[in-house]
């Protein structure tokens, strides 16, 4: 058994937690400052809890000794942290971050580190970028990669047409930093929640708005291949005019921790969610100019004795398939590795990223 450290027991890393050991090929320890948030997190007997204030120096080192691999699950302004602990201890960093700014400290450490860096392993940076990717690989020559993702309830219900399902800090980073994007073959940066569009999925009316992070490196990769590249979040038509006021209107993108707390005490959580992935890519086929579209839909079901949030299963099982690769060896075992560098069918053949196939859509929708 591979021992493995998940760092932060909230919906996701307890997710990944639960997951994880469920399999009986990984020994895990889950970890959080808060002893409650641990108690929440109705963990099973097979994963250890271990209550840690890993901003203490040497403290997150410590646990991380003689360990394969630690997997952030903590909010984004903790990912240096860990990945630098990473680093010391030699041990291989997985995370999940939307953050820019964190991915490329992440990329510098992996430069000296001795273990693998693989940053950006959940939805959006993560699965979003090897479906991308692997659309991009069928033309001999790109024009466009468009990527939409959206995590929203299946029974909106108040005026933001939205609920919490995941981190109430990465939803707001990513409606306030700025976004990556390829525009007319450059790499610019956009402001968030603009350039917003409406299109149907189902016969359902979505709108989608820049935000930050959800292209992950993929920018990087495709610079010069393309003429036009974007990410875009998808909500229910009305929410991006609201955010605006509060964000602008009403200065909250400088009070994110007022923001924070009107959120979490005002919207619900709900486990009735759903995952909508999109994808359009459009290039050349020997000389005709054709297009590929990749558009998935996830919803919550029950995982071990719990029903998890399509959010939570989507994330976790990314970050859990990255995982078994690099434990299998299918992935390198040094250096910094990008999610467009992990191929599709590898990835959808793993245990944990059939959650992500399509069969597995049509037969929830049929049951």
């Amino acid at each position: 058994m591979k021992k493995i450290v998940v760092v932060g027991a909230g919906k996701i890393g307890s997710t990944i937690a639960e997951m994880l050991a469920a399999t009986g090929d990984y020994q895990v320890t889950l970890v959080d400052r808060s002893a409650a948030q641990l108690i929440a997190a109705e963990l099973p007997a097979t994963v250890a809890a271990l209550e840690l204030d890993i901003e203490a120096a040497g403290t997150l080192e410590a646990a991380l000794a003689g360990k394969f691999a630690v997997l952030s699950a903590a909010p984004f302004h903790l990912t240096t942290r860990i990945a630098e602990a990473a680093a010391s201890a030699g041990v291989h960093y997985l995370d999940l971050t939307e953050d820019v700014v964190s991915t490329r400290r992440v990329k510098e450490l992996a430069r000296s580190g001795k273990s693998a860096f693989i940053p950006q392993c959940g939805l959006a940076p993560g699965f979003i970028s090897i479906v991308a990717n692997d659309l991009a690989s069928r033309f001999d020559s790109l024009e466009s990669v468009r990527m939409r993702v959206g995590a929203l309830p299946q029974y909106p219900s108040n005026a933001l047409n939205y609920n919490l399902t995941w981190s109430t800090d990465g939803v707001i980073n990513e409606y306030c930093e700025p976004c990556e994007a390829i525009v007319e073959g450059e790499l610019v940066e956009v402001p968030p929640l603009e350039e917003r569009e409406e299109f149907s999925l189902d016969g359902v009316t979505y709108e989608a708005f820049n935000t930050s992070g959800g292209l992950g490196t993929l920018a990087e990769t495709l610079k010069g291949k393309v003429r036009t590249l974007n990410y875009r979040t998808i909500r229910y038509p009305g929410h991006a005019a609201i955010m605006k006021a509060l964000l602008n209107d009403l200065g909250l993108r400088h009070r994110r921790d007022v923001l924070k707390d009107i959120f979490e005490s005002a919207l619900p959580a709900t486990l009735q969610d759903v995952v909508i992935v999109f994808v359009t890519v459009s290039g050349r086929k020997n000389g005709r100019l054709l297009q590929e579209t990749y558009a998935n839909k996830v919803y919550s079901q029950r995982v071990g004795n719990q029903v998890r949030s399509a959010i939570q299963i989507t994330t976790a099982s990314g970050i859990c398939a990255v995982l078994d690769m690099l434990a299998d060896g299918s992935l390198p075992a040094t250096g910094f590795i990008k999610q467009e560098e992990i191929a599709l069918d590898t990835f959808l053949a793993n245990r944990f990223g059939r959650a992500y196939a399509q069969h597995e859509m049509v037969s929830r929708l049929a049951s």
